[in-house]
C-alpha cells in the first residue's frame, strides 16, 4: 500500500511539472511569434501547427530527462554552474578535425557566437558533410570548416565547438560572457531544447543512436 501511494504521489509531482514546464514553453514561443518578422500567413500557420507536439516532447523530456543537469521548471530551462570564461578561446583546431572523420548528419553541436564583445552559445545540428572541399553544413548556421571557422564574413564570429560535456552543459544552459567575465544566460529556443535531447551524455563526441535514446 506504502509502495503504491509513493507512486501516485510521484506521477503526480511529473504531471505538474509537465504541466508548468508546457506553461511556460507556449508564454515564450508565442511571444517570440508575436515579436518575429513573421509576414506570410502560410508560415505562421506552419510554425503554430506543429506548436503542441514539439512543446510536449521537450517537457516530457525535460521532465524525465537523465542528463547531468537541473532543471528549472517554471522557466523550462536547464541549470548548471557556469564556467569563469568563454570556450571559443580554448578550442583545438586539430582534434576538430580529427573528430569531423566520425561525425554523423544530425548530430547536435555547439556553435560560439561572438558579438561586439560577448559570446554565447548556440545548439545547432549537422545537416551535411561536404568531403571535397571539405567541411560542414549546420542548419542554422551554414558552412564551416573542419578545424570549425564559420566560412563566411561579417561583424559576428562564428565557430563550431568540438563536443564534450563542458560546451554541451554551457549551451544547454544558455550561457553568455562578455569581456568582464560571466554574463546574463539567454532562454534557449524551442529548437535548441529539442536538439538538447539528442546529446549522447554518456559519450559526447558520438551521435546517440536508436537503441541508446
Amino acid at each position: 500500500m506504502q509502495h503504491t501511494q509513493t507512486d501516485i504521489f510521484s506521477a503526480d509531482h511529473q504531471a505538474l511539472h509537465f504541466a508548468e514546464l508546457c506553461n511556460a514553453l507556449y508564454e515564450r514561443e508565442l511571444s517570440q511569434l508575436a515579436n518575429s518578422s513573421l509576414s506570410q500567413a502560410s508560415l505562421l500557420k506552419r510554425r503554430l501547427s506543429g506548436l503542441s507536439h514539439h512543446i510536449k516532447s521537450a517537457a516530457r523530456f525535460l521532465t524525465s530527462h537523465n542528463t547531468p543537469l537541473e532543471v528549472d521548471f517554471h522557466n523550462a530551462s536547464w541549470q548548471a554552474k557556469q564556467a569563469p570564461k568563454a570556450f571559443s578561446a580554448k578550442q583545438d583546431g586539430e582534434k576538430c578535425r580529427q573528430w569531423v572523420r566520425q561525425c554523423q548528419i544530425g548530430m547536435p553541436l555547439v556553435v560560439a557566437v561572438i558579438e561586439h564583445g560577448q559570446e554565447s552559445l548556440e545548439l545547432d545540428s549537422i545537416d551535411r558533410i561536404d568531403s571535397e572541399q571539405p567541411r560542414i553544413h549546420l542548419n542554422k548556421h551554414g558552412w564551416f570548416n573542419l578545424t570549425g571557422e564559420w566560412q563566411q564574413t561579417g561583424q559576428v564570429e562564428k565557430r563550431w565547438l568540438l563536443p564534450d560535456k563542458a560546451s554541451y552543459t554551457a549551451a544547454c544552459c544558455g550561457h553568455t560572457w562578455t569581456h568582464k567575465g560571466k554574463g546574463q544566460p539567454r532562454a534557449l529556443t524551442l529548437r535548441e531544447l529539442l536538439l538538447s535531447t539528442r546529446i549522447n551524455w554518456k559519450n559526447p563526441k558520438v551521435a546517440l543512436t536508436t537503441h541508446s535514446r
